[in-house]
């Protein structure tokens, strides 16, 4: 018979969450994918009790109880438990007879409903940023054509023209037809390649809260939350440092537009991700960066859109910035999501720091 310890080179490798039980409910051995969900490391889920490692809320499993008691399989689904860490969670869970390695084992699958909402949201934000990228090309084709015919059309008549007053005419529209082409040329994003070199995440954010600290004028409090065990990771250094200062920049403008907010606070915070799937692609080991601000958070209507060119929640605003940043983020194989409700938005900005398997 195979132990817990042999297992682990396989089911280590695996997204969803492992949890090897013995009749007695005690956890053998745990997946990290399965220590992630539940929040707890390997060390104190194995040799836990599945009831000590919910709460005392392992009641509520009755799949597991049935597939102890009778020897068959069972799934549960959409079972809400309490973690350790007080955070509370839905999972649907299959327990199954593991007598194929041991007579007195059960495997119990376990995912979260959260991962399976948030894999069809990931779906349809590349979809929808590919469809975007795509129109856009086509666009910038459709406008920057007709508009090289103008602006020489512009640059002739002037030269022909005497009378200085009617140059100025000719000058607005080369002036106004580079304006337009630099504003396709930034709605396609960055079009140099990437300079890849070995990046240190914090260094980066450090930066970008550098020059936050010198464009502030207000009194906003500024958290960090970094995991200083994150390995360095290749990447483009400048171009990170563009897509990390439009989200810490719109998240300043949100706070500077509440003067009277008590206690305006940007949180960074830093975390690894084990076994993780970013679009089609898995990757052992993810960055996850959560720039949060709690301040009036983004309406409604926009929070679909945001990351599209020209939406932007300011009467000011070009809306680029965060398609610019997804763009970056996009060519470092990654992915940012956004959650806001009033008083709490966070962008999440994943990236690998290895290549997929």
């Amino acid at each position: 018979m195979l132990s817990a310890k042999q297992l682990a080179p396989i089911l280590d490798n695996l997204t969803t969450g492992i949890l090897v039980l013995d009749l007695s409910k005690e956890v053998k051995y745990s997946n990290a994918a399965a220590q992630m969900i539940l929040e707890v490391s390997g060390q104190r889920n194995n040799g836990a009790g599945i009831s000590e490692l919910l709460n005392k809320q392992a009641g509520q499993l009755t799949g597991l109880d049935e597939c102890i008691r009778h020897g068959h399989s069972y799934t549960q689904r959409e079972v809400e438990i309490l973690l350790p860490s007080g955070n509370r969670a839905f999972i649907d869970y299959t327990a199954a007879p593991f007598t194929a390695v041991n007579p007195d084992w059960i495997l119990m699958e376990i995912s979260t409903r959260e991962r399976l909402q948030r894999i069809s949201r990931e779906e349809e934000l590349l979809a929808n940023q590919a469809t975007s990228r795509m129109l856009i090309r086509g666009l910038a084709h459709e406008i920057k054509n007709p508009l090289g015919g103008i602006r020489g059309a512009a640059q002739l008549l002037s030269r022909a023209l005497k009378d200085e007053d009617q140059k100025d005419f000719t000058e607005i529209i080369i002036a106004e037809s580079d304006r337009l082409r630099n504003l396709v040329d930034r709605m396609l994003g960055p079009h140099q390649a990437l300079q890849m070199d070995s990046v240190n995440i914090h260094e980066v954010l450090e930066r970008i809260l550098s020059l936050i600290e010198v464009e502030n004028d207000h009194p906003i409090r500024l958290v960090r939350d970094y995991d200083p065990s994150l390995p360095e990771f290749p990447g483009d250094k400048e171009q990170l440092i563009q897509a990390f200062l439009n989200i810490c920049r719109n998240a300043m403008q949100a706070l500077q537009s509440m003067p009277d907010h008590p206690t305006p606070t940007l949180t960074i915070r830093t975390r690894p991700l084990r076994q993780f799937t970013i679009g089609s692609s898995r990757y052992r080991l993810v960055l996850r960066v959560d720039i949060i601000d709690n301040g009036p958070g983004i309406p409604e209507n926009l929070r679909k859109n945001i990351f599209y060119p020209m939406v932007s929640g300011r009467a000011e605003g070009t809306g680029l910035g965060l398609s610019i940043t997804q763009s970056i983020i996009s060519q470092h194989a990654g992915l940012v999501e956004c959650e806001s409700e009033p008083g709490l938005t966070n962008f999440i900005v994943f990236i690998p720091l290895e290549t997929s398997e």
